[in-house]
């Protein structure tokens, strides 16, 4: 398998967390994908994926599965014993619950921020990012106070169990990391008052597998 992706940012760190809780990381070859020269905005790159995103998978038949959700849903099943997305039937709708939580409330929130009212990731990118729209500022603005209410949100939840979707790491936490990883390059900080999300950040930042992700 291959994993098309840049190392440190937020969208690849959750498969490469899904990757290393499953002991994937070296079953897998790297292929970087160079975000801020645009490459992945280009033919060569939309061929694989038409949505223009990381990371994306690459069986050894030729498939290629985008979209963080489904990369983890194909490597957490694949030995028959998901530990990500859930054994049972509420756990799964739990995990996906969160998961998508996660997503529009945080990391995509996040995204819309940095790339619309701050520089983002330089020149090059910015033709793919409406810069002539006048409004462009305050939607990103919007959506930097709609992740800081994510993250109360998820400090919330975090108060009344040890992870984001109940009693385990899901891909769920995976992705709340992604987001707080965003969130730290487009200079929103946590709160201090959010304990609970800064206790849980700093837990998580201990497991193994995000520790080897890391890396």
């Amino acid at each position: 398998m291959k994993i098309h992706d840049i190392p440190g940012f937020p969208n690849p760190l959750r498969v490469r967390v899904v990757l290393a809780a499953k002991g994937l990381l070296d079953k897998v070859d790297f292929v970087p994908v160079d975000l801020p020269g645009a490459e992945h905005k280009r033919p060569p790159f939309l061929a694989i994926n038409p949505t223009g995103t990381v990371p994306v998978l690459e069986l050894d038949d030729g498939t290629y599965i985008s979209e963080c959700t489904a990369i983890t849903e194909y490597l957490d099943n694949l030995d028959g014993n998901p530990i990500l997305t859930g054994k049972t039937a509420l756990e799964k709708a739990m995990v996906h619950m969160m998961q998508k939580r996660a997503e529009s409330e945080l990391i995509d929130a996040i995204g819309i921020y940095f790339h619309h009212a701050t520089p983002g990731l330089g020149e090059a990118l910015q033709p793919y990012k409406h810069p002539e729209w006048e409004g462009r500022t305050y939607w990103g603005e919007m959506h930097r106070e709609k992740a800081l209410a994510g993250m109360h949100y998820f400090d919330s939840v975090l108060r009344k169990q040890p992870y984001i979707a109940g009693d385990f790491f899901s891909m769920a936490d995976a992705t709340v990391l992604g987001g707080l990883l965003f969130a730290f390059y487009a200079q929103i900080p946590v709160p201090s008052a959010l304990t609970a999300l800064l206790e849980w950040k700093e837990r998580v930042d201990q497991l193994p597998a995000v520790i080897q992700a890391s890396a």
